[in-house]
């Protein structure tokens, strides 16, 4: 069973980042998005998109998926497959 306080925006669980462990990444829930490696402009583009549409983590969203997806999590090729599972998993423990 998914611990959903630790997933991320982008539907990553930090507990298991290296560089979350060892210091070099604060974390995206714990800063509001302000990783500096994934965010150019100051806060994550993904988690600011979350946040935007008043959901915890992508698969959530009413506009999932989206084209933004490809551009924004592209270190994860099947990330729409993973999202939706998620998504699935969330709603069902949820909401039976």
């Amino acid at each position: 069973m998914t611990d959903f306080t630790l997933i991320t925006a982008c539907g990553e669980c930090c507990t298991g980042c290296v560089k979350k462990a060892d210091g070099r990444c604060p974390g995206c829930i714990e800063s509001d998005g302000r990783v500096p490696e994934w965010a150019e402009s100051g806060r994550c583009k993904v988690h600011a998109c979350a946040r935007d549409h008043g959901v915890q983590f992508c698969g959530l969203c009413a506009e999932f998926p989206c084209g933004k997806l490809p551009s924004l999590i592209h270190w994860n090729p099947d990330i729409v497959k993973h999202l939706s599972a998620l998504r699935d998993e969330y709603l069902k423990e949820h909401h039976g």
